[in-house]
């Protein structure tokens, strides 16, 4: 489970007290405490929900602290509660380890293995005339190459090689097991903890999904057929850290881009600039944005001209002035060093310095608008005949400063988005960090929300698409179909 979901760079401020008293119960407080007195977005869902409901929720989420074993445990029934608010922008880090019965088993290191001539078996392979499990695998990303040798009716997979020191050749990787008319199957995680999965599907010729993992078919070689040419694109597109550009065919050109954080802002503008004079000689362009999970305005804005139509209005925000937010504000000022060990740069401290000490200080208590208006009115000189059309895929992965992008691009003419909705966690923002007094856990909570959130709420509900893509149409048809759809 992922107890976090992260967009924002913003600065920790940790907590400290003389006396601690460091349990379940007693951080639970402090979360409590802390979340009520400063996330931005805390009252708004009182007032929706309202107090019966919130106090339901507390009583609930007590009963289940007082039963907490561990300090995983803890933090499980720390992120239910949080979960009343939202389901993004918000967290729970374990910052504390501890051993618990399974890690114990771990030290024994004793796993279960398979006696396999790899070399025979390579041989067997040959002979084989139809795809089917049995292979030689290299997981998408290059981290473990398997064997699947077919055992009566089952399956086995075995490593033959790893990038990760926890596994070693011929350590059993997963099983495919018949009982009766039913298919379980087993995968081992980095850590040798054993998860059941989905019955693998096997796509085209060449490519096994299991649940979230991939492999592409190493040995034997059999043709590629329509699937297998779609697959290559769609895992080269998940598959890159990076933004890159290329022709579909002459009408349409595809743009992916995998994240708008701010590392990333110097490579997408150069796929722009670089490629500026084809993009606006060409009818179509396709900008896949799936799992792109945010990061800052500037990565996006030399891609709102091409888009342009006529004027955009973008969203304002508000900021709960409070003693925890207004001091990360003033260390943000400073340039006090991120838990990352980042830094913020001068524009950005300067930034920081006039809202603490010009908006926020003196209103403590109070939301304070770095604005009057409630939109900012973007307009351009320039309207650019092409791109005629822009198709942008969405998916669940989308969030945060990919949805403020979205809010944007939604009102060009020129634009329509093709996917599902996407996650929904931008209404409340500007993401903050604080460590628990007995440095058990780190929360993450926001200090800001959107002027208009009553009207029109993207919170966990997501920016939906003009042409919803229903389950029955595989990821990596997407761009074909859009393609398509563009070139009518």
């Amino acid at each position: 489970m992922k107890f976090i979901l992260f967009i924002v760079v913003i600065f920790i401020f940790a907590c400290t007290s003389n006396e601690k008293t460091c349990n379940c119960e007693s951080n639970f407080d402090w979360v409590k405490k802390t979340f009520e007195e400063n996330d931005a977005g805390f009252q708004h869902i009182i007032d929706k929900k309202g107090q019966e409901a919130y106090n339901n929720h507390n009583q609930l989420i007590t009963e289940k602290i007082k039963t907490a074993k561990t300090l995983t445990q803890c933090a499980g029934f720390l992120y239910e509660w949080l979960l009343f608010f939202r389901s993004g922008h918000i967290g729970i880090e374990l910052l504390a380890s501890e051993i618990d019965e399974y890690s114990q088993t771990k030290k024994k290191g004793v796993y279960e293995t398979i006696n396999v001539d790899i070399s025979q078996f390579e041989e067997y392979l040959d002979t084989k005339k139809e795809a089917d499990y049995e292979g030689i695998w290299e997981m998408i990303g290059g981290m473990y190459k398997i064997g699947i040798k077919k055992d009566g009716e089952n399956y086995i997979g075995f490593i033959i090689a790893s990038n990760v020191d926890t596994w070693k050749p011929y350590m059993v990787k997963m099983k495919i097991e018949q009982y009766d008319d039913k298919v379980k199957t087993i995968f081992y995680m980095r850590d040798h903890f054993p998860i059941e999965c989905e019955v693998p599907e096997l796509i085209g010729n060449n490519y096994l999904q299991i649940d979230q993992v991939t492999f592409k078919r190493r040995s034997p070689i059999f043709p590629n057929d329509t699937h297998d040419l779609l697959l290559e694109r769609y895992f080269k597109s998940i598959d890159s850290p990076f933004s890159y550009m290329e022709d579909l065919n002459t009408t349409t050109l595809y743009f992916r881009i995998p994240s708008f954080g701010k590392e990333y802002k110097y490579i997408i503008d150069k796929m722009l600039a670089d490629n500026i004079e084809k993009i606006l000689k060409t009818d179509n362009l396709i900008i896949d944005l799936r799992d792109n999970g945010g990061g800052t305005s500037s990565s996006y804005v030399e891609l709102i001209p091409l888009l342009y139509t006529d004027s955009i209005q973008s969203i304002n925000v508000e900021y709960l002035s409070s003693k925890l937010n207004n001091r990360t504000f003033l260390e943000y000022s400073y340039g006090t060093k991120h838990y990352c060990g980042l830094y913020l740069d001068e524009n950005a401290r300067q930034w920081a310095r006039i809202v603490y000490y010009h908006l926020i200080r003196s209103r403590f208590g109070e939301f304070v608008a770095l604005s009057n208006e409630t939109f900012n009115i973007i307009r351009q000189d320039t309207v650019y005949e092409y791109p005629k059309n822009v198709g942008i895929l969405i998916n669940e992965g989308c969030a945060s400063t990919t949805e403020e992008f979205l809010f944007i691009a939604k009102q060009s003419k020129k634009v329509k988005l093709f996917g599902v909705p996407t996650y929904g966690a931008f209404d409340i923002s500007a993401v903050n960090c604080v460590e628990s007094p007995c440095k058990e856990f780190r929360l993450w909570y926001c200090m800001s929300r959107t002027l208009y959130i009553s009207e029109y709420a993207i919170d966990d509900i997501g920016m939906q698409p003009d042409y919803y893509l229903d389950e029955t149409i595989p990821q990596y048809e997407w761009v074909e179909l859009v393609n398509e759809i563009l070139n009518q």
